[in-house]
């Protein structure tokens, strides 16, 4: 196992421990960037995460949400915003999440940890940019 996937999955483990079940997608993000990555970035149809770290790109592949030649939904911010706010409230598990992403015509996504920020794209090059806040985790 190399040095970058042993760093992701402590960070990953880490935050599971520290993050609280409402709005711990924050401290998530900061036990990353904490642990050197500085971006991650979200295939939603193949449900692919790309992490960039310090110590170089890790590939983590969940199960695709589809599969074959599919169409893909219009970009539609109202819905994706309701997504957003259903996982931030606790009320949607990760994988419900990205699913609602998927039906609100978002292809990737990509969350800049130096900034940040959350960005998410449609195909037709729509996108919708949301900030989250900073918060204090003992390193």
């Amino acid at each position: 196992m190399s040095t970058a996937i042993t760093a992701l999955q402590s960070a990953l483990e880490r935050a599971a421990a520290v993050r609280p079940e409402v709005g711990g997608f924050p401290y998530l993000a900061e036990v990353l960037r904490q642990a050197g990555v500085t971006h991650c970035r979200m295939a939603v149809p193949s449900n692919a995460m790309l992490y960039l770290t310090g110590a170089g790109p890790v590939a983590v592949q969940g199960e695709p949400l589809v599969t074959g030649m599919v169409d893909v939904a219009p970009f539609d911010r109202e819905a994706l915003i309701a997504a957003l706010r259903a996982d931030q409230a606790g009320e949607a598990t990760f994988p419900e999440f990205v699913q609602g992403c998927w039906k609100a015509g978002v292809v990737w996504y990509d969350v800049d940890l130096g900034a940040r920020t959350c960005t998410y794209y449609g195909a037709d090059g729509d996108r919708y940019v949301e900030a989250y806040p900073a918060v204090e985790i003992p390193i």
